[in-house]
């Protein structure tokens, strides 16, 4: 591919200090080569050994430890369990465990070494599939709006600014730089669902076309319901909420619910309508219970968190 496609990729990333998170694959180790082409950026690597596929996990990073010292880059490297110690709450499923542990070591890390936030290297790819899986459990324009290029994640600035750019050209330009990468052999587990469904759409083109045409609608439409839904006080009266049209007061009440601590991939719009029939029907249970142990309770008129 025209490596100009990826320098322009990186072109939104704002000139400073940022940390790289980069496991060993194709697509980080391509986002480093390319971020290191700009005399604007100082780089710092970020991996963490995630302790897993019998001692796979160690191998990436020293991978990743040796393309750092190559390339003249400091780097830092966590274990999972030493980032995990520094939690005070564990989540049972052990991909949210993973990611809770993976942003915790890059919040640890941006605030140690005074940098912007943390560069990662999702792509076009990972949008079509997190925007399928999102669909099938029933996520309205917010989910379907899909990974954004910029978000924040407990203070932590993130960027991803190959969301444009296909997986494929990303190995592309690593084989014409005769660049070595780490495959992760869990992604070809079928024991995981993102990896039925990549599979899935590898042979459907046309499906992932759709998808991310899909994506692009619902974010202009998720810009314009986070520009005009109201933002709900942490105690409001419930008819706020019930005289909203539902796409407003469901955007409205996703926001409300995740303020209060339900983590956004537990919410779809039939878990968010259970707000809205809290707030509408008088008839309904005062107090509800929602993902991340958040409980709702509706009294004299006012709806507030337990």
């Amino acid at each position: 591919m025209n490596a100009q496609v990826l320098r322009d990729s990186v072109a939104a990333v704002p000139p400073g200090r940022w940390a790289v998170g980069v496991s060993g694959g194709a697509d980080s180790v391509a986002l480093l080569l390319v971020l290191k082409d700009r005399p604007d950026l100082s780089l710092h690597i970020a991996h963490m050994d995630h302790q897993t596929r019998q001692g796979e996990s160690a191998a990436d990073a020293r991978f990743v430890a040796e393309l750092a010292a190559t390339l003249k880059l400091p780097c830092a490297i966590a274990l999972r369990s030493g980032i995990e110690a520094t939690l005070p709450n564990l989540a049972k499923n052990h991909s949210s465990r993973f990611r809770n542990a993976r942003f915790e070591f890059f919040r640890q890390l941006v605030e140690k070494q005074d940098l912007q936030g943390i560069l990662l290297a999702h792509h076009a790819d990972d949008q079509a599939e997190t925007v399928l899986m999102r669909l099938l459990r029933g996520a309205g324009p917010t989910g379907l709006g899909g990974i954004r290029l910029k978000s924040k994640v407990r203070g932590l600035k993130i960027m991803r600014p190959l969301l444009g750019v296909d997986s494929r050209d990303l190995r592309e330009f690593l084989r014409s730089a005769n660049q070595p990468w780490r495959e992760d052999s869990s992604n070809q587990s079928d024991q995981y669902q993102r990896n039925v469904l990549r599979k899935w759409l590898k042979v459907r083109p046309d499906v992932r076309r759709s998808l991310l045409d899909l994506q692009a609608r619902s974010r202009v439409l998720r810009s314009w319901l986070e520009g005009n839904a109201p933002v709900l006080a942490d105690a409001f009266p419930a008819t706020v909420l019930a005289n909203l049209p539902l796409p407003i007061a469901r955007h409205s009440a996703c926001r409300w619910l995740m303020k209060q601590g339900a983590p956004a991939n537990g919410l779809n719009d039939k878990t968010v309508d259970r707000l809205i029939e809290m707030a509408s029907d008088a008839a309904s249970p005062p107090r509800m219970d929602f993902p991340g142990q958040l409980g709702v309770r509706r009294r004299q008129g006012n709806i507030t968190r337990l």
